[in-house]
């Protein structure tokens, strides 16, 4: 068995299909990519995957071997970072996520806390979804990034804003005319909100629509805020949303604030609690300065 087999596997299991695994993941042929697969569950000796009328899907014993191959995979990624870092331990570095929007808000007030050092240490930034910057941080891609709490990952978080949900919409839509929108509003709208994979965001929305004594059903899950803001133009359709989505939206599309209390998503930096870095070490010493920068806007 080799890594790729892994790799090819969970994405696999990802998409749910040989042939969008292939070409938009992959990018080799889906013959290939089978053939792959035939290979790993041979090594394993069990059917991992399974087809049916709605795609690929992962058998019991797939849905096992899944998590594993999964943290296999980031101990390799990790040891390979580490022995990248350790190569050029000339200078310190900090690898810096920002889920897409946020770094808007949080790069420059991150880098005056470390501003009485940036001559000394070379930082990098980069900005992601909030699941992919778990998984990086997992992986020792990552110092420590600005998201979401992110189920399933073994990492330590330090809460530093807490963010409302709005309301996306086409800038000819009705409730243009509404200075805020109240959760009853919604009913009868075209409804785009969190996919599974953006959990946090979808737990969020359901408990508060529950919470307001409605059965809205979603329509579109979506996984990232483009293909949210995307969706509300095409569809003419409305989405709740963290507000950094106003970073971020076109002409076509425009928010409006939920009426009253709303539900809230925590931002928080997130890190590897193995993580050794004494950089890292010093920017979460002044988290409090962080927060209280933040604070001031």
């Amino acid at each position: 068995m080799e890594l790729r087999h892994l790799r090819y596997f969970i994405a696999v299991a990802e998409t749910g299909s040989l042939t969008e695994a292939a070409e938009r993941r992959l990018y080799t042929s889906q013959p290939s990519l089978s053939r792959q697969i035939r290979d790993l569950e041979s090594h394993v000796g069990v059917q991992l995957l399974s087809r049916s009328v709605r795609g690929v899907e992962l058998t019991p014993a797939g849905k096992a071997f899944l998590d594993h191959a999964r943290l296999v995979l980031m101990h390799v990624d990790a040891a390979v970072e580490t022995a990248r870092r350790a190569a050029q331990p000339e200078r310190e570095t900090l690898a810096i996520g920002f889920q897409t929007g946020h770094e808007m808000n949080w790069l420059p007030r991150a880098m005056q806390v470390l501003h009485d050092e940036l001559h000394q240490i070379q930082v990098t930034v980069s900005s992601d979804y909030s699941p992919d910057l778990a998984e990086a941080l997992a992986r020792g891609r990552l110092d420590l990034a600005f998201l979401r709490i992110e189920p399933g990952y073994d990492l330590e978080y330090h809460v530093v804003d807490r963010e409302p949900l709005i309301v996306l919409m086409p800038n000819d839509h009705r409730l243009t005319a509404r200075s805020s929108v109240v959760p009853q509003a919604l009913v009868g709208e075209i409804f785009i909100g969190g996919s599974n994979k953006a959990a946090v965001l979808r737990a969020v929305t359901e408990d508060y629509l529950r919470r307001a004594g409605l059965d809205i059903k979603l329509d579109h899950g979506v996984d990232n805020m483009a293909m949210a803001i995307s969706l509300v133009a095409s569809t003419r359709g409305v989405a709740l949303m963290p507000e950094y989505a106003k970073n971020l939206l076109p002409p076509s599309v425009v928010s409006r604030p939920l009426h009253g209390e709303a539900p809230t998503i925590e931002i928080a930096v997130g890190y590897s609690k193995s993580n050794t870095s004494p950089v890292l070490e010093r920017f979460v010493a002044r988290l409090d300065e962080l927060v209280r920068l933040n604070q001031r806007h």
